[in-house]
């Protein structure tokens, strides 16, 4: 079975004994930096050339932009307990003069890539590629001439981070326009495979847009088929013109090799996350918000709208509830640009700084509105867990199979339902039922019925024999987020 796998440095030693050192890991957001010297070309290529022969010239123009990222890890090594016993080290023939100098800590080596984007020497590479890292080295050119590293900045949720080397007159790389890159689109992935040295592969771009694949939170990848291994991390996809599209970070596998499946960052993302590290240390995101959800085929026909994200949710006190979006808009565009689903929502509202006026476009009951927010900080919000369980029931009308009662502190307690959240929780759905089919569980808590509150069972029940079928859009709130459902008692 295939596996989604980050392409993480090799791992060159896993442990090595060290005594007395100390962190040479020096953070930028104690050490100011000089500004970024980009060089940037987004003319299009031309796509009617004719097949290279050869691409050597783009390699020799692009290679030496791409460098080694070494990175140390010191982890502390438990001692077995045993050492301590003197009959067991003599039965064992481990000497008593030896005890004390067991290695309590260990160093772990991984290797990876990285792009010079800046001639005074920043360097981008993948968050992961150097996280948890003590010691950060970077190795320019051949021969080869290492530098100590400070880390800029870095970005989990997007996987990017930035270095910074004290050299000046680096072989920089040109930066294209990632939104220039059509399908088909050959490109080269060049980095440091397993770590036996700069190697370049050769491939097409496959696919663009690559959301929801649960390997960053943000994600807008391009795909390619051109061979990316371990210790590819953060090196650097060209074009044919030679200019960084992408860098590359993570392959589709099942055994951890190239499969013809890889990802990189786009150029246009990996610049505009570059600039704000550099400038501030750290990322900062736009915030609207709103709990969104997929269009389905069904929602699409209940809305009348054929893309978009679904407004589930509205937090109290947001950019949204002061914009005065409702639960049941369907986001169709921000700032002009479409919005196909959730993740692309997501992805252009974190792209938007903390104080930025945001013009999204919504439908709301069949008619097209504009609604204007100033986006705030994106705040943490980890989301609430729940666990489902197995009444009344209703045989008739809609929702026919579905039991409900009143939410109770015990329940609230059980589900994790808020204090505040008013509903009818389903303690029964019958197996064979429309209901089932169409994804109502125990535990849900029904919030309303053709946009019509519900606010305890009787008000479920009511509904549910008056709300003529044999379609119902049933609004619910489970495992700490609300989402639309369709139930079609007529299929």
């Amino acid at each position: 079975m295939n596996q989604k796998v980050k392409i993480r440095g090799l791992l060159l030693a896993a442990v090595l004994a060290i005594a007395g050192a100390g962190s040479f890991l020096v953070w930028a957001q104690k050490t100011e930096h000089t500004s970024m010297q980009l060089q940037t070309d987004g003319a299009a290529i031309n796509r009617d050339d004719a097949v290279r022969v050869s691409y050597a010239p783009i390699v020799k123009k692009t290679a030496p932009s791409v460098v080694y990222v070494f990175s140390t890890r010191r982890v502390r090594v438990q001692q077995m307990p045993l050492f301590n016993d003197p009959v067991w080290r003599r039965f064992f023939g481990v000497p008593d003069q030896g005890v004390g100098q067991l290695p309590r800590e260990s160093e772990q080596h991984s290797l990876g890539s990285g792009v010079i984007v800046s001639a005074n020497g920043y360097i981008v590479t993948n968050n992961h590629v150097i996280d948890g890292a003590d010691d950060v080295k970077v190795a320019v050119g051949e021969p080869r001439k290492e530098y100590q590293a400070t880390i800029v900045g870095r970005d989990p949720k997007a996987d990017v981070a930035v270095l910074k080397i004290d050299a000046t007159g680096l072989p920089a790389a040109t930066l294209g326009d990632s939104d220039n890159v059509e399908v088909g689109d050959t490109v080269l992935a060049i980095g440091n495979p397993f770590g036996i040295g700069l190697t370049v592969t050769h491939g097409i771009v496959s696919a663009l847009s690559r959301r929801g694949l649960g390997i960053e939170q943000y994600e807008d990848f391009i795909q390619t088929d051109a061979p990316i291994n371990p210790g590819n991390s953060g090196g650097a996809l060209v074009d044919v013109r030679g200019r960084l599209i992408g860098i590359n970070t993570a392959i589709l596998s099942g055994n951890g090799g190239s499969n013809g499946v890889g990802f990189a960052i786009p150029s246009n993302l990996v610049r505009s996350l570059a600039d704000e590290l550099v400038r501030t240390g750290k990322i900062e995101r736009g915030y609207l918000g709103v709990g969104t959800q997929e269009l389905t085929s069904d929602l699409s026909k209940e809305f009348g709208v054929d893309h978009g994200a679904i407004v589930t949710e509205i937090a109290r006190g947001t950019p949204a509830e002061n914009a005065g979006f409702r639960t049941g808009d369907v986001i169709t565009k921000v700032n002009g640009g479409e919005i196909r689903d959730p993740r692309q929502l997501a992805l252009s509202v974190s792209r938007l700084s903390p104080g930025a006026q945001v013009t999204v476009t919504v439908v709301r009951d069949g008619k097209t509105m504009d609604l204007k927010a100033t986006l705030t900080t994106q705040p943490d919000q980890p989301r609430a867990t729940g666990s489902v369980s197995g009444g009344a029931q209703n045989d008739q009308g809609v929702l026919n199979g579905v039991g409900v009662t009143d939410l109770n502190p015990q329940l609230r307690a059980q589900y994790r339902v808020p204090d505040d959240l008013k509903g009818a929780i389903v303690n029964l759905v019958k197996p064979d039922s429309a209901s089932a089919r169409d994804g109502i569980r125990e535990g849900d808590v029904i919030v309303a019925l053709d946009r019509r509150p519900v606010t305890n069972a009787d008000d479920a029940v009511k509904l549910s024999y008056e709300i003529k079928g044999p379609k119902v859009l049933v609004r619910l709130w489970r495992d700490g987020r609300y989402l639309f459902i369709v139930v079609n008692e007529g299929k």
